[in-house]
């Protein structure tokens, strides 16, 4: 195989790419037919990559050889993530814009951090908790300044059910993450659990809005074109060619920390987005508090 050299890195800021274009892409399509349509019709367009892709690579649409105990917790993991989770960033998204929304999921590693203090064991030592800090300080500093300008009467409950639904998603990613990692034990590979976390994810939702008589009216909602456009183009940028970067990245990149931070550079990335496309007004210390809180969710894969 030819050596390429920073291959890994490159990749990893594609994947940032990839993930800040699908964050835009479905907040468009959440602005036309609303989060809950955007979240279900990603995951049936990542449910038929994602078969297909496993098929191609392995023969089987489906990894039924994982047993019953890992399925268990991916599927969890999947309905955590995808169902729940993705449910919260994307009403997120249409309440915060994407650039804000994805600020704040960059707590997802303090919150990894924690459950796996909490659940695994894992060590807390002093530089991982001012890591957590220094991230949370950035994005306290972006959020204040963002309730600070928010003065119509209508807009601070707005702004702040946003905050706390992209906390929501931050926690879920994080859950998500920890599960995922008891299923992949015994060397499952991470496309075979993706497939069952997208599969469980696609299911929950659709029984879900199928129980409160939404799911035709979600469906129906597609008719318009450009949303289903935009969702289309968001899914595979997202759960199939993002998570594929992804896995890429971490496999072939010299130092993970390094792929960790290029890959959460989205909500840098996003600024200029904010600003050209969405004529948004970001100020100096915006973006400081947005680099803080990046360099703060970096420590923690670092230290």
């Amino acid at each position: 195989m030819i050596h390429i050299p920073y291959l890994g890195e490159v990749v990893s800021l594609l994947t940032a790419v990839c993930w800040s274009t699908n964050a835009v892409l479905f907040t468009r399509a959440g602005q036309r037919v609303g989060s809950p349509t955007v979240n279900l019709a990603r995951l049936g367009v990542a449910f038929v990559a994602m078969l297909a892709l496993h098929t191609a690579l392995y023969g089987t649409p489906f990894p039924f050889h994982a047993g019953a105990v890992r399925l268990g917790w991916l599927a969890t993991s999947g309905l955590i993530g995808f169902s729940l989770g993705d449910a919260l960033l994307f009403e997120a998204f249409v309440l915060l814009g994407p650039r804000l929304a994805m600020l704040i999921m960059t707590l997802w590693p303090v919150f990894s951090a924690l459950m796996a203090w909490a659940w695994l064991n894992q060590t807390m030592n002093l530089p991982k908790v001012i890591a957590m800090l220094v991230t949370l300080g950035g994005i306290a500093l972006v959020v204040a300044e963002r309730a600070s300008a928010t003065s119509d009467h209508h807009k601070p409950r707005r702004f702040v059910l946003g905050v706390i639904l992209a906390l929501g998603g931050a926690v879920g990613q994080a859950v998500g993450f920890i599960f995922s990692k008891f299923g992949m034990t015994g060397g499952l590979g991470p496309i075979s659990a993706n497939v069952v976390r997208v599969s469980a994810g696609l299911l929950a939702l659709a029984v879900w809005q199928v129980l409160r008589g939404e799911l035709m009216p979600n469906l129906r909602k597609l008719s318009d074109r450009r949303a289903t456009w935009f969702i289309t183009l968001g899914a595979i940028f997202g759960p199939v060619i993002g998570v594929m970067l992804s896995l890429f990245a971490i496999q072939t990149a010299t130092y993970l920390g390094v792929a960790s931070t290029l890959m959460s550079l989205s909500p840098v990335i996003l600024l200029p987005v904010s600003v050209i496309i969405d004529k948004e007004k970001v100020s100096f210390r915006a973006v400081l508090g947005t680099l803080v809180s990046i360099g703060g969710a970096t420590a923690l894969f670092l230290l």
